[in-house]
């Protein structure tokens, strides 16, 4: 069982921090707390996120009881698929690398949260987690493995909340820093905000060649064991 417990939560560890890097992950976090009303709009963005996440990691893991056997032996066209997409989101992140130097302006949503209210900050933060195809072919390999770890139903909902804890660190931190320490940090995440909206185009690029890379890696290796 220990050998068991070690081999999947060693495999989540670098799905949850995918999903706790993605400048997607980060960015609103730090832009929820410069909204009018940062404390109660950033715990609100925080549990609207958490939700989400824990939502859909729930999903995932019922949903690998009735796939039965098949992230044991993948079809084939399954793992041409990921390699397809791989390939795919590896040259949209080289273009829009290439050509990040003409988008220099904030995107609309990241100019939203100037006036986010708690309400609406719960509900974008789950509707990120919801709409973002990155976090869903996570989310679903992540299932996969906890699904078919044989730990048992109180054993598959602790390695489902440790995933979800390491997804959401990213988002929890700075909020949880900012409920604690209050305007002391204005200041660090305003120079934060400001330095992710400068080079959001070139983190997205990064991002998206990172998670291309373990798609297109994922899609290989299934081929060559099949």
């Amino acid at each position: 069982m220990a050998g068991s417990w070690g081999s999947v939560l060693t495999g989540l560890i670098p799905l949850g921090l995918v999903i706790a890097l993605s400048p997607i992950t980060v960015i609103p976090a730090v832009l929820v707390l410069q909204a009018p009303r940062p404390r109660p709009s950033s715990l609100a963005f925080l549990a609207g996120w958490l939700l989400g996440l824990a939502a859909l990691t729930a999903l995932c893991v019922a949903a690998s009881g009735l796939l039965g056997g098949l992230h044991k032996s993948p079809p084939t066209w399954a793992s041409w698929l990921r390699v397809l997409l791989g390939s795919a989101l590896i040259m949209f992140g080289v273009y829009r690398w290439l050509t990040r130097h003409g988008h220099t302006e904030s995107p609309a949503w990241m100019r939203s949260f100037a006036t986010i209210t708690p309400e609406r900050a719960a509900i974008t933060a789950a509707a990120l987690v919801v709409i973002r195809p990155d976090v869903l072919l996570i989310c679903v390999p992540a299932g996969l493995a906890i699904g078919a770890s044989g730990l048992g139903v109180a054993g598959d909902w602790i390695a489902a909340a440790f995933f979800v804890a390491i997804a959401a660190s990213t988002v929890a931190i700075p909020i949880l820093a900012y409920a604690a320490a209050g305007h002391r940090l204005d200041h660090a995440m305003g120079r934060l905000k400001d330095w992710m909206e400068k080079n959001n185009a070139a983190l997205m690029a990064a991002i998206l060649v990172v998670i291309g890379l373990m798609v297109l890696y994922n899609g290989i290796h299934a081929l060559l064991n099949s």
